[in-house]
């Protein structure tokens, strides 16, 4: 497989998680009885965050990888 490949793959995989992660924050924020736009900014906040969250590890990783 080649570095591309699985930089592609992994890169779907986080975005896969952190989709994830955002609608069951959102599904959470809904049965606590938030209204649409406070669910909708909870499930963005937490994409957001799985991202940076990733992107942070991904930087840490590097540094000892390469």
């Amino acid at each position: 497989m080649t570095r591309l490949a699985v930089v592609l793959l992994t890169t779907a995989l986080v975005v896969l998680f952190a989709l994830l992660a955002a609608v069951g924050a959102g599904t959470l924020a809904r049965l606590d009885g938030a209204t649409y736009p406070a669910t909708l900014m909870r499930a963005a906040t937490t994409f957001a965050t799985v991202l940076t969250l990733a992107a942070a590890l991904a930087g840490a990783l590097a540094q000892f990888l390469s």
